[in-house]
């Protein structure tokens, strides 16, 4: 009953009834709106590796898959451009992405991109596979892998092209993809372009951009869920600051460097006492020199070659052979850094333009640096007591082993000699303690 105007309004239950249904019904209508207005925000996390296939990079993906599912992203989107890298790391890549809680796309990206050695790895081990037009995938047969490894024999060179077809094989039949190629890839080298990889089932998409990827994925199922990246935002989550930096340092020409710095900055200091910013430099280098030795692979016999050049140009700076050691060790260090990277690996090689220079400006470090400073630690004392060694001054009075007097250098000083000395005969100075001279009779040698 409801009174209005003066008039009392009966509402029957069928009414009441009515309008509460008619409630349901436009509630019903308006929570879908409502609750797709928040749910339509979907996002798709993109990390970028470009370079050497590392420590670094293992790290940083490790922390970009962390961080795609804390986002709750549809997928994480690898765009992948690499020559190839360290099997170890490429290891820790592969076991990420089985376990990763999202999808996981490696996009070959830009044009242009290489998915070598390593990168193959990593392409065929992703939910979803994607190169771009003019792109390559291949080559994936090890070479040189292994830190401070020297040149594997034949046995050994057998045994680690085996397990890496093995690996890939087997990574190719998880994700059903080409096994037969995937054995070729590592077996023969083989490489394609994107379009034959497409035809032969080792890549599952061509996409011209990140945009044209995010429509052929959508719809698409991946890592147990059906994808919906169409007009979804893109986040990128760059390298930070530690991975960047070690990124950048994980190359040959800066262990170049870092060696030089080393061997600049030690034998500086120890030619020239008391300097230090050149022996806390050749620390720190070497520190940092330590650490890339168990990232990159070094040959032990190119590190000899180059020590043995650094002792070659150490010993013409204290016995001069009229520049024949000199020679020796230039030969020596160019061979040494000739041999110290395996020549055969793209990420892994020192180019010609970089050895030349670095072995030209060795050696006239140690001929006009080093060597003046150990040629300058040799020369007699020329100020202070010492520079009266040698020197004859005239006996003021009898000098025996019980003392006496002489004048140099306008002062007179106490004076002892094991022999007898008579007043104003000349002495020559042998030796000095504390503030009394150790005499004897000019033109007496000890012999005598």
């Amino acid at each position: 009953m409801r009174a209005g105007r003066g008039r009392v309004r009966l509402i029957t239950p069928s009414a009441l009834l009515w309008r509460r249904a008619s409630c349901f019904v436009l509630a019903a209508l308006i929570a879908p709106v409502a609750w797709g207005t928040q749910a339509v925000e979907r996002k798709v996390c993109v990390a970028r590796v470009q370079g050497t296939i590392g420590p670094a990079t293992a790290g940083y993906l490790a922390r970009a898959i962390g961080e795609a599912a804390g986002q709750k992203a549809e997928c994480l989107v690898i765009e992948l451009d690499t020559p190839g890298g360290l099997l170890d790391s490429t290891k820790e890549i592969i076991q990420s992405f089985l376990r990763s809680p999202v999808p996981t796309v490696v996009f070959v990206a830009p044009q242009g991109a290489w998915a070598g050695s390593a990168g193959c790895f990593i392409t065929m081990a992703a939910d979803v596979a994607v190169m771009a037009p003019s792109t390559s995938i291949g080559a994936a047969h090890p070479v040189g892998i292994g830190a401070g490894s020297e040149k594997q024999d034949e046995v050994m060179k057998q045994k680690l092209e085996n397990f890496a077809s093995s690996y890939l094989e087997a990574i190719a039949g998880k994700r059903h993809r080409n096994i037969e190629w995937a054995r070729a890839s590592v077996r023969e080298s083989a490489s394609i372009s994107a379009d034959k990889a497409l035809q032969l089932n080792v890549v599952d998409l061509i996409a011209d951009d990140l945009p044209d990827l995010l429509k052929r994925l959508d719809g698409r199922e991946a890592g147990g869920r059906r994808l919906e990246t169409a007009g979804a935002s893109i986040l990128v989550l760059p390298m930070s600051v530690r991975e960047k930096a070690f990124q950048a340092i994980a190359h040959p020409q800066v262990m170049l460097i870092l060696m030089l710095v080393v061997v600049y900055g030690i034998i500086g200091e120890l030619t020239s006492p008391g300097a230090i910013l050149p022996g806390v430099a050749g620390v720190i280098a070497l520190l940092l020199l330590l650490y890339l030795s168990s990232v990159l692979p070094m040959n032990v016999t190119g590190l000899a070659l180059v020590a043995v050049a650094i002792l070659l140009f150490t010993i013409d700076a204290f016995a001069p052979t009229h520049g024949v050691l000199t020679a020796g060790g230039v030969l020596a260090f160019f061979l040494g850094l000739l041999m110290l990277f395996d020549r055969s690996e793209p990420y892994l090689r020192l180019s010609v333009m970089w050895m030349l220079p670095a072995t030209v400006v060795t050696a006239l470090f140690f001929i006009f640096v080093a060597g003046a400073g150990i040629r300058a630690q040799r020369l007699p004392a020329k100020a202070g007591a010492e520079t009266m060694l040698g020197r004859t001054a005239t006996a003021l009075e009898p000098i025996d082993d019980r003392g006496g007097k002489v004048f140099i250098e306008g002062e007179y000083w106490n004076a002892v000699s094991a022999e007898a000395i008579t007043a104003g005969r000349a002495v020559e100075i042998v030796a000095l303690h504390g503030l009394t001279l150790t005499v004897k009779p000019a033109g007496v040698s000890k012999e005598d």
